[in-house]
């Protein structure tokens, strides 16, 4: 089954809805949105919402593998979010 895209007025929003208050946190997202924006899942879309709903110091733990998605909130610990997690952690 093909999942849909998101399209572009989704993608406005979603970038909208990712700004951050830590320069590192909207470092790791721009880039995200860089490589990825073309291609971006509405399931993946919705996982990176749901990680958006942290606080800033435990995305930036996150990202940058100081913990895990289940050590930070257990109700994130899903396939989905893991893989956007490492889609964010994918150097250029």
């Amino acid at each position: 089954m093909i999942e849909a895209l998101v399209d572009e007025r989704g993608l406005s929003k979603l970038r909208w809805r990712c700004r951050r208050g830590l320069l590192e946190n909207d470092l790791f997202i721009e880039r995200f949105f860089k490589r990825f924006e073309g291609q971006l899942t509405t399931t993946q879309a919705d996982a990176l919402l749901a990680l958006m709903e942290l606080g800033d110091n435990d995305l930036l733990d996150l990202h940058l593998g100081r913990k895990s998605v289940g050590q930070v909130d257990a109700s994130l610990d899903r396939e989905d979010v893991r893989e956007v997690l490492a889609m964010l952690r994918e150097p250029l």
